[in-house]
């Protein structure tokens, strides 16, 4: 007899299977390119003959994105009057009769006007998913309701449009759209996220430099989450072949952090493979610990792993090397990139202590270990022994 998990379970693969996909493009602000970016994968694939609409985009006044959106069939919006005045919104009925392939709808965590067939987009989303309509969306971190007391302390403001986690737990795809804060700031102070007499005022608030680092740090935990929780809840593959992936280890103030990256990035194309980027974040290392200039080159140092393909992921630990070898179990790494690290004072070396590649090299059974000085050479290749 078959259990009722199980006929649950297989119920829930139907209906998914009936359904449209969504993608997210998450980022930690405005102006960080989340919707430039959704509208480029729409010339992608309208390119490719995929049937594809803007059924919502948001503009906000800036030429460069409204010129993006032309050669794109847009759906035009319907005109609600409220209060005296008339507002656009998203024409639900009009996309679900034209029935597109795909579906460009901007800003995921909007709310509707009242008297709107749903009161949240991510509503509209969910009616076109359920249509069968593919759905390419973009969120900012700060919108996750799980989100809302931390907002509140970190920005002293309630963030009133919110959209439950199991929204973005259940996109099909991920993507972090990421820039350095200062790139971000330059943007703002340019012009090309708020009109200009809003950017002192921005620069104060929302958009201050210690705030922005905060928020880049919750979205690539976010991220790191969202992937995590995917793998955990997969359906698990017998794995005969031996751990494949390739991890890359950070520090705040790794000399040749980029010589690592830039390794990590060409051996996971060599062997095809994924690869993570991973800081451990240790006591000594909080942010309210560490001065601005470290502060700075671990974040060019995070924006540089995006580039690079790798999924970033910051963890906090005491233990350096059993935080290093505990993702590598859990992720299936194979190859652990690691800067050398410098020679131990004579007093240490007589006490029988190790530097922490010596001790990741003694422990990582089953991983193989490459060392790379700060010239971007490999000095040590060893596998830890099954």
């Amino acid at each position: 007899m078959i259990s009722n998990d199980k006929a649950l379970s297989f119920l829930h693969l139907i209906r998914r299977a009936r359904r449209g996909k969504l993608k997210i493009y998450l980022g930690y602000g405005p102006g960080v390119g989340k919707t430039w970016q959704m509208l480029l994968e729409g010339h992608r694939l309208k390119k490719e003959g995929i049937d594809v609409v803007a059924a919502l985009v948001e503009c906000h006044g800036r030429a460069d994105t409204a010129g993006l959106v032309e050669g794109l069939e847009v759906i035009p919006r319907r005109q609600v009057r409220y209060r005296g005045i008339f507002i656009e919104e998203m024409d639900l009925d009009a996309v679900l009769a034209r029935k597109p392939e795909v579906a460009l709808v901007d800003e995921l965590a909007h709310t509707n006007v009242p008297g709107s067939r749903n009161s949240k987009r991510y509503q509209d989303v969910q009616d076109l998913l359920d249509a069968g309509i593919h759905v390419i969306s973009t969120l900012n971190v700060q919108h996750l309701e799980s989100l809302y007391d931390t907002m509140k302390t970190l920005i002293g403001l309630k963030v009133h449009e919110r959209v439950p986690d199991s929204v973005v737990a259940d996109a099909d795809e991920i993507v972090n759209v990421d820039l350095a804060p200062e790139d971000l700031q330059q943007r703002l102070r340019e012009g090309k996220i708020y009109p200009r007499e809003r950017v002192p005022a921005a620069l104060e608030n929302f958009f201050r430099r210690t705030i922005l680092d905060e928020l880049r740090e919750l979205t690539l935990r976010e991220l790191a989450s969202q992937i995590d929780f995917k793998r955990r809840t997969s359906p698990r593959e017998e794995y005969h072949t031996a751990p494949d992936q390739v991890m890359v280890c950070l520090s705040s103030r790794g000399p040749n952090s980029a010589a690592l990256l830039r390794y990590g990035s060409r051996l996971a194309g060599r062997l095809n493979r994924n690869w993570y980027a991973v800081y451990i974040q240790t006591p000594s290392e909080e942010p309210a610990a560490i001065d601005a200039v470290t502060q700075r080159s671990l974040s060019e140092t995070l924006t540089l792993a995006n580039l690079l393909g790798a999924t970033v992921f910051t963890y906090k630990g005491e233990d350096v090397v059993e935080t290093i070898l505990h993702f590598a179990r859990e992720y299936r790494v194979g190859h652990i990139v690691i800067g050398r690290s410098g020679p131990l004072p004579l007093w240490k070396r007589l006490l029988g202590r190790k530097t922490l590649v010596d001790r990741l090299i003694s422990r990582a059974k089953g991983h193989t270990v490459v060392v790379v000085d700060v010239e971007g050479t490999v000095v040590t290749h060893s596998k830890g022994e099954e």
